[in-house]
């Protein structure tokens, strides 16, 4: 059977390459595209199997080629004899498939059906392959990191709060990387004093989005607040939640795996899957961001208010996991106090959520409203501010559950993912 080939090429060679496509033996040139968008609409037509696209094609970014994954086309790049930079580019854009102009036919062949396949997505390791000498960057020693979502129902429970303080405690046994990835109500940079309008992870997912994105990149966009401890902070105004897409969110979570020893991802409440939008799988999503961070998680931490509502909340967010890809929660239950809930407010709960939610392995975190307005205006975590306080304390006892893992191991191999 010959599949169909759509060509997407600029420079001299473009001849050449379509020639020792012709003489292949299972493909054929569909139709030679004169610029991206023309690609675009073809592989939207369904005219194409595959697609062959050169570094220099104006426009070519992540998106782009997830949208042609996302009419089945296989992807692989050409570039120019000797052009590094030209490979470089369409690898961090996730194509593991690139191929000289002066390619022979039966080694066209063969990388057409490498890219068949499915190829896409699998340059998060390519790009951290640079070395770095002028600019010290902490790495995992060859071993991928780990990436701990933080997240929870609408309704203020402290998910800032318990990420920003747990990645401080485990910046103390590893390099930690703190991502604010909250499509609707970014606020890290803020609690840590940094600049509202400084580049964080908008400017992460353009370069992962242009195949600009590598480990070097990353480490100037999140620098370190503290020893061991660098934050890449949020989006400066949630409007612009549209330059998180899904597949340069994931490209950046991968590359942090790099940067650092423990990710810890912040995340924004909502979960829904854009029901508007879903018969459109090209257009970008609110809660994209979200729903990535917890797909690409190895360990979850769902926190919720020790109140009636804060309670009723988790148990129904708990509930919702179950139709999200995402590892098994460790369920934390935040500013526990007895005005709230009565008298002994930690049995009480307890008794509550094993009762109509089966949940029996819950942390309690005291309510200690005082001591996390001072560590807010002094923009600092409890680490540094009240060492001592008994909310720190727990965050710290709740840490030790991730401090002691750092041997990288792969999230699809070690974490139980709820389908």
């Amino acid at each position: 059977m010959t599949r169909s080939v759509l060509t997407a090429l600029t420079g001299a060679w473009e001849p050449d390459v379509v020639t020792a496509l012709e003489a292949t033996s299972g493909y054929a040139v569909a139709r030679r595209c004169a610029d991206l968008a023309d690609l675009l609409a073809t592989a939207a037509a369904g005219l194409g199997d595959l697609a062959l696209v050169s570094a220099e094609l104006r426009a070519l970014d992540r998106p782009a080629l997830h949208e042609l994954a996302e009419h089945g086309l296989g992807v692989a790049g050409v570039v120019a004899p000797g052009d590094e930079a030209g490979e470089r580019r369409l690898r961090q854009l996730g194509l593991a498939v690139v191929v000289r102009a002066d390619v022979s036919a039966p080694e066209l062949e063969d990388a057409l059906d490498e890219a068949a396949s499915g190829s896409l997505g699998a340059a998060a390791d390519a790009a951290v392959d640079d070395p770095v000498a002028d600019d010290p960057v902490d790495l995992t020693a060859g071993r991928p990191g780990r990436v701990l979502a933080v997240w929870g129902p609408t309704g203020a429970p402290g998910r800032s709060t318990v990420a920003l303080n747990l990645a401080a405690e485990l910046a103390a046994h590893a390099p930690t990387l703190l991502v604010d990835a909250d499509t609707y109500g970014s606020s890290l940079a803020q609690a840590l004093g940094l600049l509202d309008e400084a580049p964080g992870m908008t400017a992460a997912c353009r370069a992962a989005d242009q195949g600009g994105l590598d480990l070097l990149a990353l480490a100037r966009l999140a620098p370190e607040v503290s020893p061991g401890l660098r934050v890449l902070t949020g989006t400066p105004r949630p409007h612009r939640w549209t330059e998180l897409r899904a597949p340069s969110v994931a490209q950046v979570l991968g590359i942090a795996r790099q940067l650092a020893t423990h990710v810890v991802v912040d995340c924004g409440f909502c979960v829904e899957d854009d029901e508007e939008l879903s018969y459109d799988t090209l257009a970008p999503r609110r809660n994209a961001a979200t729903l990535t961070a917890l797909e690409e998680a190895d360990d979850l931490v769902v926190v919720g208010a020790a109140d009636p509502i804060g309670l009723q909340r988790l148990v129904r967010a708990v509930q919702d996991l179950a139709t999200v890809p995402s590892p098994t929660p460790t369920v934390v239950v935040n500013k526990v106090r007895a005005s709230a809930v009565g008298s002994r407010p930690e049995r009480r709960i307890a008794e509550a959520l094993g009762r109509f939610a089966g949940m029996d392995d819950l942390t309690y975190l005291p309510w200690d409203q005082a001591t996390l307005d001072a560590a807010m205006f002094a923009g600092t975590t409890l680490v540094d501010h009240a060492p001592q306080s008994e909310l720190r304390r727990a965050l710290q006892s709740l840490a030790t559950r991730w401090a002691g893992d750092t041997a990288g191991v792969s999230r699809r191999s070690r974490r139980a993912v709820r389908r």
